[in-house]
This record gives C-alpha cells, sequence and structure tokens, in this order.
C-alpha cells in the first residue's frame, strides 16, 4: 500500500498529483506481479462526480481493486434507475454508489407548513430515494451504497433548527434516521456517513457554496479525498479487503513508559494521570475491536516476564488473555511479525503493525512490503489514526466474527494436542468432528460471502462474491451450493468451508465447480475431503456423469495447485500462466473420501 494514501494523507497533493499516483500504483501492482479485484462500479450523483471518480479509483487500486466504472450524466441518478437506462444495464454493475447530498433533497418544508405537511414532505422525500433503491436491487441484484445527508450549512431558526419540525437541521436528521431504517432491514445496502465526515472536516469549509454554484460539486474540492477515502473503505470492506488482525507493541503504545526500565508498578496506565487516561483509552478502543472478532497480538522487545506484569496490572483494560500471541523477546520485530502471521495461519498483509517507534516501524515496512504500519507517533492521536484509516470497517458481521478469538485460541490447544499422537488419523479422530453440510441457507449468507472474500489460501479460483452474488446463486436452479459447518470437542469452528457451481447450460450431465474454498483455521483435518464426498453426491443425484474442476493461480494458493488430483480428477487443460482444468468421470459406486468426521443431518 501507498502510505501517501493512508490516513493522514495530503488532500492537495493527492488531488495534483493523482495521474502519478496512478502509474505509480499500476507499476507496483505489474511489478509485484499483484493479483487484483476487477469491479465495476456504477456512480450516480445528484452533482459532479468525475473527481470523486479519479480519486475513488486511486484509493480502491491502493487496497487491490481494479475499478471499471458507469458514470451517469449529471443529476440523472434517480432516472438511470427507475427508467432502466439501457447503457446502466448493459454495464451490468457489481456495485451502485448513489451520490447525494443535502442539495439533492428538494422538499424542506416551510415555517409556514402544518405538522401534517411537514409529515408529508418527509414521506414524499424519503419515497423518491426507496422506489430507486427497491428499483436498483430488483433490475441489479447488487451491493448499493448511499450517502446519508450531511447537515445542511446555514439555520434559518438557529439552535431551535435543530428541535423544531420546521427546522432544516430537524429534517435532515429525521430523514437520515429513515434511511438507516431502511439499511437495517435491507441486506447490501450500505451508509456512507458523510454526515459523520463532513462534520469531522468542518461544515461551514466542506458546504463552500462557492464550489456548488461554480462547478456544481456537493462539497468544497480538497474535500473529495476525505470523501473518496471513506467511500473506498466501504468497497473494500464489503469485497473482503479489511485487516484480521493488530500486532502491538507495548511500551508507550499500549502504556506510557518502558516496563523493563520503569517496572510494571510505574508505568503510566489507568485513571491516576492524564497520560495513564489516555493510554487506557487506548486499551478501551483495542479490546472493543477484539470484540469485532479482530485478533489482537504483541511484539515487544520485553522480557516476557515484563511484558506480563504490565498487561495484567489492575488497571490496565488489556489482559494476557486479551492475546492470541505473545511475542516478547529481543528479536527483530519484523522476525515476530512473521512469526505471528505463521502462528495464525493468515497472510502478512492481514496485519497491522502499531508502534510508537519510527524506527521498528521503517524496519516492518522495510522487510515486509506488503505489511500495513500506520504512523503512530503521539498517544492522543493513536485512536484517530486507526478508525480514520478504516482498517477493519464493518460492512457485515456475523455470529464467527464474535467467537473468532475463541476460534484460534482452541486452535493453539488443538495444535497442543496434535503433539501428543504418534498417528495423525488417531489425533483427528480424538477431536470428535461433527460437519454440518448443506446447502446455501438465509441463515449463513453473511457469512458464506465473508468466506469468499477473505479465503486465499485454500481458495481454487478466487473468485469475490458479494452477499447479493451468493444470495443469486443460492436461487438458481442450476447451481448446486454447500456450506460447510464444522464442531469438534474443543468448540464451534463456524461456517468454515463452501463450494458452488453451475450445470452445464448445453450438456445437462455436466457440472463446473465455480468456488471451492476454506478457511485455513481448520486446514489438515480433512473438512476437504467431507466437502468433495457431498459435492460428489449431489451430483449424483442430479444425474451428472462428468464434473469440472478449475485452479488459477495466485501468490498465495499454491497449497491447492494438486488439490483435484487427490480426489482422482485428471488434468485436461493447463495454459502458459499456469491455469488448470480437471475432470471427473463420475463412476456407478463412489466410496467416502472422509474418514474422520461424522456428518450431521
Amino acid at each position: 500500500m501507498l502510505e501517501k494514501l493512508m490516513y493522514p494523507f495530503d488532500s492537495a497533493y493527492i488531488l495534483k498529483k493523482r495521474k502519478a499516483l496512478k502509474r505509480e500504483l499500476t507499476a507496483n501492482i505489474e511489478n509485484n506481479n499483484i493479483t487484483t479485484l476487477v469491479k465495476r462500479i456504477a456512480i450516480l450523483g445528484g452533482s459532479t462526480t468525475h473527481d470523486i471518480l479519479e480519486i475513488l479509483d486511486l484509493f480502491l487500486l491502493n487496497y487491490g481493486i481494479k475499478a471499471e466504472f458507469y458514470e451517469c450524466e449529471y443529476a440523472q441518478y434517480w432516472n438511470d434507475i427507475v427508467f432502466a437506462n439501457n447503457h446502466l444495464v448493459q454495464f451490468k454493475p457489481d456495485l451502485i454508489f448513489i451520490h447525494t447530498t443535502s442539495r439533492n433533497i428538494t422538499d424542506f418544508p416551510s415555517v409556514l407548513d402544518s405538522k401534517e405537511k411537514v409529515e408529508e414532505r418527509l414521506y414524499n422525500q424519503f419515497s423518491h430515494f426507496e422506489l430507486m433503491w427497491n428499483k436498483a436491487f430488483e433490475l441489479f441484484h447488487c451491493p448499493i451504497i448511499q450517502n446519508n445527508f450531511e447537515q445542511p450549512f446555514f439555520r434559518l431558526l438557529g439552535n431551535k433548527d435543530s428541535s423544531d419540525i420546521h427546522g432544516k437541521v430537524n429534517f435532515t436528521s429525521r430523514l437520515n434516521q429513515k434511511i438507516y431504517e431502511y439499511a437495517q432491514t435491507h441486506e447490501n445496502f450500505y451508509i456512507n456517513d458523510i454526515n459523520y465526515i463532513s462534520s469531522c472536516y468542518g461544515l461551514q469549509k466542506w458546504s463552500d457554496p462557492f464550489y456548488y454554484h461554480m462547478y456544481k460539486y456537493a462539497m468544497c474540492l480538497e474535500a473529495i479525498p476525505e470523501f473518496a477515502f471513506n467511500l473506498a473503505n466501504i468497497i473494500k470492506s464489503i469485497y473482503g479487503k479489511n485487516k484480521k488482525a493488530i500486532v502491538s507493541d507495548l511500551d508507550n503504545t499500549l502504556w506510557g513508559g518502558v516496563v523493563s526500565e520503569d517496572g510494571a508498578d510505574n508505568i503510566e496506565i489507568g485513571q491516576e494521570t492524564a497520560t495513564g487516561q489516555l493510554f487506557a483509552e487506548f486499551q478501551s478502543y483495542l479490546k472493543a475491536h477484539k470484540d469485532l472478532g479482530i485478533l489482537l497480538t504483541v511484539n515487544s522487545k520485553n522480557d516476557k516476564e515484563n511484558a506480563l506484569a504490565g498487561l495484567n496490572r489492575p488497571d490496565s483494560v488489556l489482559k494476557s488473555d486479551d492475546f492470541i500471541v505473545i511475542k516478547s523477546n529481543w528479536n527483530s520485530k519484523d522476525i515476530n511479525f512473521k512469526e505471528i502471521a505463521s502462528e495464525l495461519n493468515i497472510g502478512t498483509d492481514s496485519m497491522v503493525f502499531i508502534d510508537d517507534n519510527p524506527v521498528e516501524r521503517e524496519i516492518v515496512k522495510k522487510q515486509i512490503p506488503d505489511s500495513t504500519v500506520p504512523e503512530m507517533s503521539k498517544p492522543e492521536n493513536y485512536i484517530n489514526v486507526l478508525d480514520r484509516n478504516g482498517f477493519f470497517e464493518v460492512t457485515q458481521f456475523s455470529e464467527d466474527d464474535l467467537k473468532r478469538n475463541e476460534m484460534y485460541k482452541a486452535n493453539a490447544e488443538r495444535a497442543r494436542q496434535e503433539t501428543s499422537f504418534k498417528n495423525y488419523e488417531d489425533f483427528l479422530l480424538s477431536l470428535e468432528m461433527k460437519a454440518e453440510i448443506k446447502a446455501f441457507s438465509p441463515l449463513y449468507m453473511n457469512r458464506i460471502a465473508q468466506l469468499t472474500n477473505k479465503s486465499n489460501q485454500f481458495n481454487l479460483t478466487t473468485l469475490r462474491c458479494s452477499q447479493a452474488d451468493i444470495e443469486r446463486v443460492a436461487n438458481d436452479k442450476n447451481y448446486i451450493t454447500l456450506y460447510g459447518k464444522l464442531l469438534d470437542k474443543f468448540g464451534d469452528n463456524g461456517v468454515v468451508s463452501i463450494t458452488f457451481g453451475h450445470i452445464d447450460e448445453k450438456d445437462k450431465s455436466a457440472f463446473h465447480i465455480d468456488l471451492y474454498l476454506m478457511s485455513c483455521r481448520v486446514l489438515k483435518r480433512d473438512m476437504e475431503c467431507a466437502m468433495m464426498d457431498a459435492l460428489i453426491k449431489e451430483c449424483i443425484k442430479k444425474n451428472i456423469k462428468t464434473i469440472y474442476g478449475y485452479y488459477y493461480p495466485t501468490a498465495k494458493n499454491k497449497m491447492v495447485e494438486n488439490f483435484y488430483s487427490q480426489f482422482d480428477f485428471e488434468k485436461i487443460n493447463e495454459d502458459s500462466s499456469g491455469n488448470t482444468i480437471w475432470k471427473y468421470s463420475i463412476k456407478d459406486e463412489y466410496t467416502d473420501r472422509n474418514k474422520v468426521i461424522s456428518i450431521c443431518n
């Protein structure tokens, strides 16, 4: 990732150097053979959007998303959807962004209106948008991102504008609330919170009327990078580009002072001093991320007993049990960083390194180029830097997210138990594993979509799907879909594997596997065998005779390049890029490959 495009960034620089930055990003992708997602994004604006498009393009490229854009004519956002503009229909967007602002509220109340008239205006204004959203879902079955409304830049009634039903501030707040209620009841509908972003930026500066009347910009020019960055975070989250773990230093990062020199009793943490309060607030912020399912780890140059003494002080918000991995030693921090990634079985590009020391940050950045290392210079800014960077932007939230830390701790216990068995199959049997393997269920659509965007190593085609994509496939009779949920004596691993594919349109006896993936946290437990057994049996039920499997290599999925061969698939094609096609002819009798997992009905 380009550091110039991480928060805090220089908006004026980005606007001026946008073309040079795009060349730099493109060269980096090509030179390092970085796999990008290609997504078609429709931008439908109620004001001028071209600069937004260009800056959004930069931030998405920085996240590894290569966007193809459709941009509607000026202020034609509603007509393009409601009257199904043919160019938009042919574009087939993967995602729609609707860029409307308070400038597009056309039915503000008058002080002369009765209460009933104000309510009518509110109903009509919301219905205008609701009709468009419903039509968009009906036509395109894709995620929709909608701006909420920033507050108006003047208050006719002064402070009473917020409480009186005739006030623009009151009307805007109530309209926003109706949008939030729509979002709560509609999957794949996301809010781009410009009400918050504009208030952080400064509403008077953000809403400078000069830019609207001169260029029809709904915000001042220099606010566009802030706006586009916030929007890009939503999009990258939808497509699984969020980070998974925090790798944190201790001294002067989680507490004030150096524990090995000052002693655990003398570090600053807690409510006794202003500095201690700062660090306690930051620890509380990190602990809240743990509750979201973000993995917390420690990477510190300290004797471990000193580190534990600091963490286990009564006034420390974070305790040693809150961390999945604690690396407290005198190794170089880049070495510890890599070891943490290995123990968690996630990529180094999935972790955020936070450290107050600029030298340590630079070492990790240089030695691990795909690491994410924000500028953590002042404790009073720690929360703001992490929060505004949107590393962990929440667009979907599943039950598995709440259990993730417990799942990883259980994995560590499984690893410890494995060492006590001489025979690996005996170890697997000792886990007492049970699997639920069924067709996609509404209960798990959220988690299934998450898995398609998070699983990299055990992902044969690296297809990325939004929840709307998953729902479309689940409702198509020409598809076979399966999810796999795994439990064992240590706990519930949740939904850990999915596969789906389609029946050939011309040859109904042929089936093509579009996606086959598994979470790396259940590697080497024969879940892949249980899933393949279930898939082949479903194919037999539908009188399918031949199954075709596909493998598309990436920098991360080499471990599955010969996956199909273990199931007696025959490789029938391989191109110069290493893409392979495999064929399996279903026999009259099929023998299960899974011998260690009980399948629940």
